[in-house]
């Protein structure tokens, strides 16, 4: 059987964790994706996947071979896109994998990357930044946004791209609803937050852990009223009047036209995030990709960026 359909099926397996859905994925039948993968493994002399009644998982052999196989198949489709595009105009799609709190920014720079190249067709995911930084390494994803200070402080071999710094805000019902939208008032303490209700992303967000740090630094005890991992919870929440929440300044932008809400600086300590993309810096670059590494690196872009992070602000 041909080298690539075989790794196109071991590729899909890894991603549907099911003989049956993987096979579906494919347009082929179970038995046909599963002899596949023995003939490969008896071509090989080694196994490459656990099985028990169902799919258990990868051999550290075929974790190996998986990581071929991807490569392998982006190279094809690369191949495939610059035979069937000379011209070198960027076609084809582009996955992006987003941080919850970032989604606002990476909305509006899909939007102007698919304006300036209408071949491209953005894909964004919102994800974690622990599954954004495995999807770069593994070439399931093109991109990343999300905080930079994680990728430089670990193992990942991953290049950088700062992007806009993000602060943090208290939003909470306003007063006096503004006339022309949100009202921003003077800034607030980390200590005077904590003593609200306070409406907080779940622990395992990253935006979390650098909240959760601001408190600790203010030497402030927090017993949140309500946790969640949804945006638009978060700003529900706060709309109610019954909780007050902590929002990153990218969130703030977007919801700057709630004349309900107002928003003050958190202050003592002062909370900056690197924000940025971030690219597998080994695998070879699509088109696509190029095209949207040249956007990130746009001074017109930048401006776009910085001003809808909630840093711009205005009173009501």
């Amino acid at each position: 059987m041909n080298l690539l359909v075989s790794m196109r099926y071991l590729v899909a397996l890894d991603e549907h964790r099911h003989f049956a859905r993987a096979a579906n994925a494919c347009c082929v039948t179970q038995p046909a994706l599963s002899n596949a993968i023995r003939a490969l493994e008896e071509d090989l002399g080694v196994p490459v996947v656990r099985r028990a009644r169902t799919f258990v998982g990868f051999t550290p052999e075929g974790e190996r071979l998986l990581q071929s196989a991807r490569r392998m198949l982006r190279e094809e489709a690369l191949l495939k896109q610059d035979l069937s595009n000379p011209d070198g105009q960027p076609q084809g799609r582009l996955i992006l994998g987003v941080v919850p709190s970032a989604e606002p920014i990476a909305a509006r720079f899909v939007a102007m990357l698919q304006a300036r190249h209408g071949g491209i067709t953005p894909v964004v995911r919102s994800m974690s930044s622990q599954d954004i930084e495995s999807g770069l390494q593994d070439l399931t994803l093109d991109l990343g946004l999300g905080f930079i200070e994680r990728v430089r402080h670990g193992a990942s071999k991953l290049q950088t791209l700062p992007q806009y710094t993000e602060h943090y805000f208290l939003v909470r019902k306003a007063s006096q609803p503004g006339t022309q939208g949100m009202r921003f008032g003077g800034p607030i303490s980390w200590q005077q937050a904590a003593r609200l209700a306070l409406c907080l992303q779940t622990p395992e967000m990253h935006n979390r852990a650098i909240i959760d740090a601001a408190f600790v630094k203010a030497q402030a005890s927090v017993r949140p009223a309500m946790e969640t991992n949804s945006l638009l919870t978060l700003v529900l929440g706060a709309l109610s009047g019954e909780v007050c929440a902590v929002m990153p300044g990218a969130l703030v932008g977007v919801v700057r036209a709630f004349a309900d809400l107002e928003a003050q600086a958190l202050s003592g300590p002062e909370v900056s995030t690197l924000m940025g993309f971030m690219v597998q810096t080994e695998a070879r670059h699509s088109r696509p990709l190029q095209a949207a590494l040249s956007l990130a690196a746009d001074a017109d872009w930048l401006g776009v960026a910085a001003a809808h992070s909630g840093i711009l602000q205005s009173d009501n």
